[in-house]
């Protein structure tokens, strides 16, 4: 069996049709990454019995002749921020590695209703604040295209599985552009919802208003499909979005042709030559289509960086108060009154990165630093929101590189302004909560993939997903697997 070249969408059909149960299915994919993903390290835990369950428990509803649900048989993997109800959350972080999740986040409940089946757990940067996979607790993340080189972050091991094909479909969280750069790093599909169209309910919050959960594939079909099953509002969310899940299915295959796309050129020349080539090439193949290009001014991007790393730290800092070693979690068994419990527990359980953006939000947000610094940014951000509007007026969606650079060596890239700059082409999305997507636009020198950033406006997320399916059919590059892991299982 070749399962692993298959998409979510031809797994499920195999599945409704009888042709493999879901036992088989689930058993496949699991050890295909028992095999192999001690190479990558994508996930942190495979819930082998759990998933053999659930897979026995949907063979014996389709025998029953029970409606199927959309992801019926499809194995799922979870970065793990996103709860499990009884199984380990840890965040990639020694303060939480004996944490026991007490419910189910409202993705986890919208797969299995969906009859989807939850095969694990993926490595991520501690508490999802990083951009390479390496700021892990238990140990980095490798790309599948090459193992010396970082998958990009923070959600690098839900990119890697997918990539590796040890999955078709996982979630990540994006707060800054988590999901979009690995996509682009491991040469797959990553899409950042509109905030608010998938619940955070369940998922462990690190900056409140960026955060938004997504799924990496290997086509944008497969978005699309666990797209209608994520994209439900929840009334355990007061930032959900109370409409129905649209049919992105049916919405991604009508006709571009005519529409028109912005291009910031301003923004892509100050890009290396590489990216700008690449991006050139992607824009060409949209304008093949039938696509208008149309300058567009989002000049006020150059301030992202600075209004992120100032609002994002500032509510990490709030979140993660939360972290004492009183309620749950790491309990520092030196402490001998209460001061040393909070300041032990949380010595010995973050790591140096999240340590950093502790501090930083606590000064931003302290006594005669908020106004100089947090109201500022804040303010600055309803700019570039309003910005962002006027850009849209133009024009339907907005192109982009996915990242400033190409995949880099691991541990290589040691000056934190410049990590912090891997950010530059997708933080503009996540501060104006707009949705966007990475989809693989081809190679760079070093035969690492590229990615085209498509952005839409609010609400825009199906007019986003059409752009990338027709750019992904016309690419080239489509459903590309890397070399070392496109051999079957023995």
């Amino acid at each position: 069996m070749t399962l692993y070249k298959l998409t979510a969408a031809q797994i499920r059909e195999k599945f409704v049709s009888g042709k493999l149960s879901a036992e088989e299915i689930v058993r496949y994919f699991i050890e295909r990454a028992k095999k192999f993903d001690s190479q990558v390290h994508g996930f942190l835990k495979i819930y082998e019995d759990r998933a053999l369950e659930k897979a026995q428990a949907l063979d014996e509803k389709k025998k029953r002749g029970e409606k199927l649900g959309l992801l019926a048989g499809v194995p799922v993997a979870l970065k793990d921020n996103i709860q499990i109800k009884n199984e380990i959350t840890t965040c990639a972080s020694k303060f939480l590695e004996n944490y026991i999740a007490p419910f189910d986040a409202s993705v986890t409940n919208n797969i299995e209703k969906e009859d989807g089946i939850i095969i694990g757990k993926t490595n991520l940067d501690e508490f999802a604040m990083g951009a390479s996979c390496e700021y892990s607790a238990f140990g980095p993340t490798h790309n599948p295209w090459n193992l010396d080189y970082t998958p990009g972050g923070s959600s690098g091991g839900s990119a890697a599985v997918v990539s590796a094909r040890f999955a078709p479909i996982s979630l990540g969280s994006d707060t800054g552009g988590s999901i979009r750069q690995p996509a682009s790093f491991t040469g797959i599909v990553g899409f950042k919802p509109t905030f608010g169209r998938v619940s955070r309910n369940g998922l462990v919050a690190f900056g409140s208003s960026f955060d938004q959960i997504g799924p990496f594939t290997n086509c944008v079909e497969d978005v699309a499909m666990i797209m209608e099953v994520l994209g439900r509002p929840c009334q355990n969310d007061s930032t959900s979005i109370q409409e129905p899940a649209e049919n992105y299915l049916s919405a991604i295959k009508q006709s571009i042709t005519g529409k028109k796309v912005g291009v910031p050129w301003g923004f892509i020349q100050a890009q290396s030559e590489e990216i700008q080539t690449n991006f050139n090439q992607a824009l060409k193949k949209l304008t093949d289509l039938g696509v208008e290009t149309v300058d567009v001014d989002i000049s006020l991007q150059k301030y992202a960086i600075a209004v992120y790393y100032i609002l994002s730290t500032a509510e990490a800092s709030t979140n993660l108060s939360r972290f004492d070693g009183v309620r749950f979690g790491k309990r520092a068994k030196s402490a001998k009154n209460l001061t040393e419990l909070y300041n032990h527990s949380r010595c010995e359980g973050f790591g140096a990165e999240v340590k950093k953006r502790i501090l930083l939000g606590t000064f931003v947000l302290s006594a005669g630093y908020q106004d100089a610094y947090y109201r500022k940014a804040q303010k600055v951000r309803t700019l570039m929101i309003e910005q962002y509007k006027k850009a849209f007026a133009t024009c339907d969606v907005i192109a982009l590189p996915t990242t400033p650079t190409t995949a880099f060596e691991m541990f290589s890239m040691q000056d934190p302004f410049k990590m912090y700059l891997q950010d530059a082409c997708t933080i503009g999305a996540n501060v104006a909560g707009l949705p966007a997507i990475s989809v693989p636009s081809g190679y760079a020198e070093n035969k690492c993939p590229l990615g085209l950033q498509i952005v839409g406006p609010q609400m825009g997320d199906s007019e986003v997903l059409r752009f990338a399916y027709h750019f992904q059919k016309n690419s080239g590059v489509a459903g590309d697997i890397p070399p070392l892991f496109d051999k079957e299982e023995k």
